[in-house]
């Protein structure tokens, strides 16, 4: 089902369309902006460790991302820095985060379809990625990944060579989500609303597969069952408006993320 035809018959709103590219391109930084503020308040923050980008949507061999070493909780719109594949920063006054560059050039390099790719160090993100498996399709929520990520098992430290990013990039493949083993998660999207929700509700999937293992032996959802799941919570359309709420409280909270 495409997303157009799934919006009209669930009746759910779609993501904006913008008239010039400046529009697009502060909107596309405020929720940017925003995504920071969000997995602050998850504890998706690991110290240094963390990047979340989006693709410029004129200059689209650059993307936007956050600062090395400023807090996810205080960053704002005008503190991103807009950063070139050869890895110049062309906008911002802040230090680039080598890792970050490293993977998200290279995703946005191989993904030109992608807008978004957001990667923390998660608590149960990485959990998950140590046992070096995908996702069983366990709950509603985590058939959306149901055929739909990958795994990525060769975890050689942290990431500041391009080539280890175009296996990154490899190994992610056509799918919204590669588990980076010894590592963490790593999502994608048409939109930052989706990219970010990819992250958020995976994270919550991995935390309920530890707790179910842990607890005793889980029930698969039937592959027939799990496909048709996908397809209805999986779509761009579902990851861009299961964000919009998140959006809403942030917002309502403190929009000082927008300057």
């Amino acid at each position: 089902m495409t997303d157009t035809a799934q919006s009209e018959i669930l009746r759910i709103p779609t993501a904006p369309v913008f008239d010039s590219v400046e529009a697009e391109r502060q909107h596309r930084k405020q929720r940017l902006a925003s995504v920071f503020r969000v997995f602050s308040k998850f504890g998706f923050e690991e110290g240094l460790a963390g990047h979340v980008t989006a693709r410029d949507p004129e200059l689209t061999d650059h993307f936007w991302v956050n600062p090395f070493g400023v807090p996810f909780g205080k960053i704002k719109a005008s503190d991103l820095l807009l950063v070139n594949h050869h890895g110049e920063i062309v906008e911002g006054k802040h230090p680039l985060n080598q890792a970050a560059f490293a993977i998200h050039s290279r995703v946005h390099m191989a993904r030109p379809d992608v807008v978004a790719a957001a990667h923390t160090h998660s608590l149960y993100g990485k959990s998950w990625s140590s046992l070096g498996r995908k996702l069983d399709p366990l709950t509603q929520d985590s058939c959306a990944f149901y055929e739909d990520h990958a795994l990525f098992d060769d975890f050689t430290g942290v990431v500041l060579d391009v080539n280890e990013g175009d296996r990154i990039g490899d190994a992610l493949g056509d799918n919204k989500a590669v588990i980076l083993q010894n590592h963490g998660l790593l999502t994608v999207g048409h939109s930052v609303d989706e990219a970010a929700w990819w992250f958020i509700t995976m994270e919550r999937s991995c935390q309920a597969q530890l707790l179910a293992e842990a607890a005793g032996n889980p029930i698969l959802i039937r592959e027939d069952v799990a496909r048709h799941t996908a397809d209805q919570v999986g779509s761009h359309a579902a990851g861009w408006y299961s964000y919009q709420p998140i959006y809403e409280k942030t917002f309502d909270e403190n929009p000082d993320f927008l300057n």
